[in-house]
């Protein structure tokens, strides 16, 4: 991908990367992402959702009635997502940091128009978050179909932003009798609780079981 004006990094360029491999991987690894628009009365709106990626296509999805997806169908977005993967100590306060990757995406949205391609993007964004479920469950009506709103924006113009290793210091500082180091963090499942109207003889799936397995 293209480094643009707008996608290109300023700050810290040689944490950039603009291959579609690494902005896909961590968007797809990320599970939440913010959407930036600029609201009625001028000042900007920044709205947390779920996203999921299709190809070339990523999908947000929100209540019809959302001011920020009706925005997002006549203006320019931007949206960013961000993974952390560890705080970083240094031995001066103000070079402390965190080890991270984001991707930023800007774009024009598409509204998703029909049922069914409405039901294909929910249906990706359910199985982004939990493999398996989306056909062990209830698939939503025309009327929940109608009450939501589905955007795709195409990742023709994004950017990565990366920064891995433990801390830099003044060179002074390292003589400093100061513990510094990487503190790693990681996203992990707790144990699935049942739901208190769940059904008597109704089994916990194993795809629930396969998630949490999946995040020690």
């Amino acid at each position: 991908m293209a480094a643009k004006p707008r996608n290109r990094v300023i700050r810290a360029p040689s944490r950039a990367a603009y291959d579609r491999e690494t902005i896909e991987a961590i968007l797809d690894e990320a599970i939440v992402s913010h959407v930036g628009t600029v609201g009625e009365a001028g000042h900007p709106i920044v709205i947390p959702t779920l996203h999921a990626r299709d190809g070339d296509w990523l999908y947000i999805h929100g209540s019809a009635a959302s001011k920020t997806l009706r925005r997002a169908q006549r203006a320019e977005i931007c949206l960013t997502a961000t993974l952390i993967d560890g705080l970083v100590l240094a031995r001066s306060a103000l070079h402390h940091s965190v080890n991270y990757r984001s991707v930023v995406v800007f774009g024009q949205a598409e509204l998703v128009d029909s049922a069914d391609d409405k039901a294909t993007a929910l249906s990706a964004i359910t199985e982004k978050l939990i493999p398996g479920r989306w056909d062990d469950v209830r698939a939503p009506n025309e009327l929940e179909l109608r009450a939501t709103s589905v955007l795709r924006l195409p990742l023709a113009e994004a950017s990565a932003k990366l920064r891995t290793g433990g801390p830099v210091d003044d060179e002074p500082d390292y003589d400093l009798p100061i513990w510094a180091g990487t503190v790693g963090l990681r996203l992990v499942a707790g144990e699935p609780r049942p739901d208190d109207r769940l059904l008597p003889g109704v089994e916990r799936p194993a795809y629930v079981g396969a998630l949490v397995n999946s995040m020690p």
